[in-house]
């Protein structure tokens, strides 16, 4: 079963428990064909919604910002560590059928932001996000970074802001006004 699949029934412990348990089979025949992909790339500069539609994180909200989201630092305190994130990189990758492999070439990315209210552990809002490509990674971290400004300076509401992320992060800063 893919890690699609099991994003949307199994909690992620048991993910990474099974990971552990399966293992390498013994007797796999080396001409044996690669599985299809079970998420589309076609969706890309965003993942395919139906394997990573992302997931809010419930202690964050409106009302909350002021603890949480607009504190500096607060996303650190509850990121996920590499140990917990690269398995499900590595499966990722497998399930959106890339054919770069090299985890290097991919962030294991937070759909909806850590910084806008996003789950931090929940794999429906993990996703190997890549580097390669004009809309990536790394400019997908500069709308984050403003879309949260505008939210903590009252500029936008929280619920619009994840709603814009989670609709087309490449248009966020437009259609809130911010951009």
């Amino acid at each position: 079963m893919s890690i699609a699949l099991l994003r949307a029934t199994v909690p992620a412990a048991v993910l990474v428990a099974a990971a552990v348990l399966t293992g390498p089979v013994a007797h796999a025949t080396p001409a044996a064909a690669a599985p299809a992909a079970s998420c589309s790339q076609s969706y890309l500069p965003l993942p395919d919604p139906a394997c990573t539609p992302g997931v809010t994180n419930p202690d964050v909200t409106q009302s909350t910002i002021g603890s949480t989201i607009c504190v500096s630092g607060w996303t650190s305190t509850i990121r996920p560590p590499t140990s917990y994130t690269n398995p499900l990189k590595v499966q990722g990758i497998a399930d959106y059928g890339y054919s770069d492999t090299s985890l290097a070439d991919y962030e294991e990315d937070h759909f909806l932001p850590l910084e806008l209210g996003g789950s931090p552990r929940d794999p429906k809002n993990l996703w190997p996000e890549p580097h390669s490509g004009t809309k990536n990674s790394y400019s997908k971290d500069s709308v984050e970074n403003a879309v949260k400004k505008a939210v903590c300076a009252g500029q936008a509401n929280l619920t619009a802001a994840q709603h814009a992320m989670l609709t087309d992060w490449t248009t966020a800063e437009s259609v809130l006004g911010i951009g």
